[in-house]
């Protein structure tokens, strides 16, 4: 089964695929696939070496890559931001293993997903929303299971780490070819966040802040290039401070300058030069970012 490639406009900005690269009525196979990839992305705040020794005891020849345990603990919606961001630049077929997972041992459902060229494992709390609301908007087909048949989990389950007892070997026994619906039963009601988009206003639009990367101080908004027709001559407005336009990168402002510029993936981007918006700023995620045009 071929679906749509991959773009930057398609896969990171939640936007629909043009007609001719959308995969309207298309199908996939749910049998056995051999998978070479697994990806960790937890709040654990490193690496759960143990997670990977559960994947290679039952898959030994997998790859794994760790996309980020630094997600503020609980923060489902920061998880699926950050793995909106990521996932589509790996192979088709890759399994995103994601443990942000603050209803462990409730009744919240552990899942398996394939959507569009990519699979997922981990908690039903919303955290793969970004990637059902691609699905919709690129017409890529989804199939969904509730994984609570236990002979693919581990023996012992603890009541508080199913990240090693659950979603480890559901991800492993499926990337060694047990068939998707073999996992579970099939579902088609997955919890999904609310995640705001921007507004257009009169001078221009509305948004708001979604990430805050800890790292370099860097604000990342829900805000994309693609939602303004015209960025020439703008001004960005948040935290009580006013940016008058938009930079292509960090040189070309001087260091300790509060910019705006688009991010890697597109969307606006609120900076300092050699320094931190966070720090400057010190926002909230969820807090108001206007764009408005200059008359």
């Amino acid at each position: 089964m071929v679906f749509p490639r991959f773009t930057r406009r398609n896969a990171l900005s939640y936007h629909g695929c043009d007609e001719d690269t959308q995969g309207a009525g298309q199908d996939f196979s749910t049998g056995a696939i051999i998978v070479r990839y697994i990806t960790l992305t937890t709040d654990f705040g490193g690496s759960p070496g143990v997670m990977k020794g559960v994947i290679w005891r039952i898959a030994p020849s997998v790859q794994i890559a760790d996309l980020s345990h630094t997600i503020r603990p609980q923060d489902v919606r920061q998880a699926a931001l950050i793995l909106a961001r990521q996932v589509y630049y790996f192979p088709d077929n890759t399994i995103h293993v994601a443990v942000v997972d603050p209803g462990v041992g409730t009744a919240r459902r552990p899942i398996a997903a394939q959507i569009g060229p990519q699979r997922f494992v981990g908690p039903d709390n919303g955290i793969f929303t970004p990637m059902f609301h691609q699905a919709e908007q690129s017409r890529w087909p989804v199939r969904i299971v509730h994984t609570h048949r236990t002979a693919y989990w581990l023996p012992q389950v603890s009541d508080i780490f199913h990240g090693r007892d659950v979603f480890a070997p559901v991800a492993a026994h499926w990337a060694a070819g047990v068939p998707l619906d073999a996992l579970g039963d099939v579902i088609d009601d997955p919890v999904q966040l609310a995640l705001p988009r921007p507004q257009p206003t009169a001078q221009g639009l509305t948004g708001e802040v979604t990430l805050i990367f800890q790292h370099f101080g860097n604000l990342i908004t829900n805000i994309h290039r693609d939602d303004l027709d015209d960025w020439t001559q703008v001004i960005i407005r948040l935290c009580g401070v006013e940016i008058d336009g938009l930079v292509r990168t960090f040189g070309d402002r001087q260091p300790g300058t509060l910019i705006a510029l688009f991010g890697s993936s597109g969307h606006l981007m609120i900076s300092v030069v050699n320094g931190r918006a966070a720090d400057r700023l010190n926002p909230s995620i969820g807090d108001q970012v206007e764009v408005m045009r200059q008359t």
